[in-house]
């Protein structure tokens, strides 16, 4: 492979499913439950020391201290403790940065349960057959993963290609392995596919400005959605008739897993949606043009005040539940490193009236958008009749071939911290 043609090493990431027996998902979970414990003690020794003292080094006398004195703390391998630790800095750094908020205590139920393995040697994988591989897991055991991608393992294994590590993290359809990947790609050539604008939105997920919309079925079957309502219906019940200051019941604890496994089955349909969905876009496509949306802003609740409540919140907590179950920002995130991938580039222009302006004259006039998908220009020299989201698309390429593209300062974004924020003396 020569020089020129190298693009560079890409670190990411491929999430595989653990076939664990009881015995070893009780390990797996007891060693979660010790790395939530030693971020919760980490980030009460970072309140009770001053800021001097706020050193990786005192903190990794702690945390050795701290393993020696609690004995289940011992069940986390020495590795992931280390790692834990190195998370917890770096949460203050993007915090510093403006990019996240103070990092907090875990709590046992609103947390994620993981575990990091950050030596990729320590893995040792094997393929058993076509379907199932087996990974080490410290302190757990050897296991069976379900492999659905080719591993750089074995002979195949290279400095520029290989496993740097992996992550151990449950959801509601039980333990899964994250592999962290490294590998070296030759420089894609440019790509000569046409532009094109996409408008994102709710009733069509994602409309082209050359007429092709991608549409996706309810991620629920019919029989699904009635389940999850039945749950939901007989927790909301079961919820209302526990005593105040009681711990919440069994029953209750298996309804709620219940429900976390139909959404986490809906989850998981469409990030593969959207993951074949995009990917079909970058090749086709050279210079993908989406809208800088301020999503956050968009699903704001609508609730108000008490001196001045809202209008038609449920209305408005039905739309911004909508708007979350599309994760426009995940798509936008995948066509912006597959476009990349294949050669081609994804810019982002204002929003502003690419809904009301018509494509084919230019002018905004009152009343044009008759309807969710009917445009009717009202510009009696004009009078062009189309789909509503095919014109929104239109006219985010106009912007972008206008040279309207938002451009980054220093050719980056521009991180600012927020204002109630102060950084520490002691980095």
């Amino acid at each position: 492979m020569s020089t020129e043609r190298v693009y560079g090493k890409r670190q990411f990431g491929h999430r595989a499913r653990l076939a664990l027996s009881p015995v070893l998902v009780a390990r797996a979970d007891e060693q979660a439950h010790a790395a939530r414990t030693m971020w919760n003690l980490l980030h009460a020794w970072w309140q009770m020391m001053p800021k001097g003292k706020r050193t990786l080094a005192n903190a990794d006398a702690a945390i050795r201290q701290a393993r020696g004195d609690i004995d289940f703390l011992a069940v986390l391998p020495a590795q992931a403790a280390q790692a834990v630790l190195k998370t917890y800095f770096q949460a203050w750094k993007n915090c510093w940065d403006g990019r996240a908020e103070a990092p907090n205590f875990k709590g046992r139920f609103r947390s994620v349960m993981s575990v990091d393995i950050p030596q990729g040697r320590d893995l040792n994988i094997s393929r058993v057959h076509r379907r199932w591989g087996q990974v080490n897991i410290p302190k757990v055991g050897r296991v069976r993963f379900r492999w659905t991608k080719d591993l750089p393992v074995g002979k195949r294994a290279n400095a520029d290609n290989r496993i740097t590590g992996a992550r151990l993290v449950k959801d509601a359809l039980g333990w899964h392995i994250a592999f962290r990947l490294q590998t070296v790609e030759p420089r894609p050539d440019n790509h000569t596919g046409p532009e094109v604008g996409i408008d994102v939105g709710v009733t069509v997920p994602l409309a082209l400005s050359d007429g092709t919309t991608y549409d996706h079925d309810p991620w629920l079957t019919q029989s699904e959605q009635a389940k999850l309502l039945r749950l939901e219906q007989r927790a909301a019940r079961r919820k209302t008739h526990r005593k105040a200051a009681r711990s919440t019941s069994r029953r209750l604890h298996r309804t709620y897993d219940q429900i976390g496994r139909l959404c986490a089955k809906a989850k998981r349909r469409a990030v593969d949606w959207q993951h074949k969905t995009t990917t079909h876009i970058a090749k086709t496509y050279g210079t993908v043009v989406v809208e800088a949306l301020s999503i956050t802003n968009m699903v704001k609740s609508g609730k108000g005040t008490h001196e001045q409540p809202g209008k038609n919140v449920a209305q408005k907590s039905g739309l911004n539940r909508s708007i979350s179950q599309e994760a426009w920002g995940r798509a936008v995130t995948m066509l912006t490193y597959k476009s990349a991938r294949e050669g081609g580039t994804l810019h982002k222009v204002p929003t502003p009236g690419t809904s009301r302006r018509c494509s084919e004259c230019g002018l905004t006039t009152p009343g044009s958008r008759e309807s969710q998908a009917v445009f009717v220009c009202k510009n009696p020299d004009c009078g062009w009749v189309g789909n509503a989201d095919h014109n929104a698309g239109r006219n985010i390429l106009h912007l972008y071939r206008a040279g309207l593209a938002l451009v980054p300062a220093a050719g980056r974004a521009v991180a600012r911290r927020a204002r109630r924020v102060k950084p520490a003396t002691a980095r």
